[in-house]
C-alpha cells in the first residue's frame, strides 16, 4: 500500500457514479485465454454465470491511475472497477465485504491481482464504498451479476477468447501485462502518451500543439516494430511526479482536441 498510495485521496462516495450491469458485446481485449504473468498461466472463463468466491481483495489506486486496463480503456480509481484474473472482460461483480457487511458493484476491466492469497483487486472507490481502504486488504464474497442478455453475452465471450483474429488486442493485452510488471517492479518512470503516429509529420504537428498547453517537456519517441516501415513515433511529455494534477492534465488535452492521453513507462 505504501508503494501505490501512501496518502489516501479525498473521495466523494455520494458523487461516484454506481455500476449497474448491462448487456455487452465482447471482444479479444483483455480476453485473450490463455496469457501468462510472472510465469504463471492463466484461463479466461468462457462465462460468469454462477461464479461465486470468497477470499482476499485489495485495491489498486495513483501508481496506475491513468494507465491503460487490460481491455485498453484508461484506469480511474475514482470509479468502480475491479481487476480479476479469469473473469471475462468486461463484466460485473457484487463485492461484499464479510466484515461489515457492505457491498458494492462493480465492473470487471482489468486483469489481477496476480498474487496467490488475493482473489479480486478493486479500484480505490470500490475500496473506500466497502470501508477497507486504509487497511488494504479484505475478506470479501465475490458475486457474478448477469445482465438481462446474458446468453449472448456468453456468447461473444466465447467467440472472442478463442479467437485469434485480432492480432493488435492480442499485442495490447500483453503490452499492458508488462507495463503493470514493471509498474510493480518500479522500473523506469511515467510519461503521458497523447497519441501515436507512422507519419513523422503529423507526430510533429501534435508535440508542438501539445507544448501550447503544458510547461513539461513534450517530446517523440520513435520505436522501429521490425523495419523502418514500422516505425512508429510517439507523442509524449513528462515525466511526470506527485506535484502533477494529471487528471487535469488530461482534461486539458481531451478538451482541445488533441487525443486521449494515457500513462506509459519508459
Amino acid at each position: 500500500m505504501a508503494d501505490d498510495s501512501p496518502v489516501l485521496e479525498p473521495i466523494d462516495l455520494s458523487a461516484v457514479p454506481p455500476v449497474i450491469p448491462e448487456p455487452v458485446t465482447r471482444t479479444i481485449a483483455g480476453n485473450k485465454s490463455p496469457y501468462t504473468v510472472n510465469g504463471m498461466t492463466y484461463y479466461v472463463m468462457d462465462s460468469e454465470e454462477g461464479y461465486e468466491e470468497t477470499g482476499m481483495a485489495s485495491w489498486y489506486g495513483r501508481k496506475f491511475h491513468g494507465h491503460l486496463t487490460s481491455n485498453g480503456e484508461i484506469y480511474d480509481m475514482f470509479t468502480l472497477t475491479a481487476a480479476h484474473k479469469s473473469l471475462p472482460i468486461p463484466s460485473f461483480l457484487e463485492v461484499t465485504n464479510l466484515d461489515n457487511g457492505k457491498s458494492v458493484v462493480v465492473r470487471v476491466n482489468d486483469r489481477g491481482p496476480f498474487h496467490d492469497d488475493r482473489i479480486v483487486d478493486l479500484s480505490y472507490a470500490a475500496a473506500a464504498s466497502l470501508d477497507y481502504a486504509a487497511n488494504g486488504t479484505a475478506r470479501v464474497r465475490v458475486k457474478a451479476l448477469l445482465p438481462d442478455s446474458s446468453t449472448e453475452s456468453s456468447r461473444f465471450t466465447q467467440q472472442s477468447a478463442s479467437s485469434e483474429s485480432d492480432p493488435d488486442a492480442q499485442a495490447t493485452q500483453e503490452l499492458v501485462l508488462q507495463e503493470r510488471n514493471r509498474i510493480e517492479q518500479g522500473a523506469g518512470l511515467d510519461f503521458l502518451q497523447v497519441a501515436a503516429f507512422s507519419n513523422e509529420n503529423s507526430a510533429i504537428e501534435l508535440m508542438n500543439r501539445v507544448k501550447l498547453l503544458t510547461s513539461l517537456p513534450v517530446f517523440i519517441r520513435s520505436d522501429s516494430d521490425g523495419g523502418t516501415e514500422n516505425l512508429l513515433h510517439r507523442v509524449r511529455l513528462g515525466p511526470l511526479n506527485e506535484t502533477i494534477d494529471l487528471r487535469a492534465l488530461i482534461t486539458l488535452i481531451v478538451d482541445a482536441g488533441l487525443g486521449t492521453p494515457f500513462r506509459v513507462r519508459q
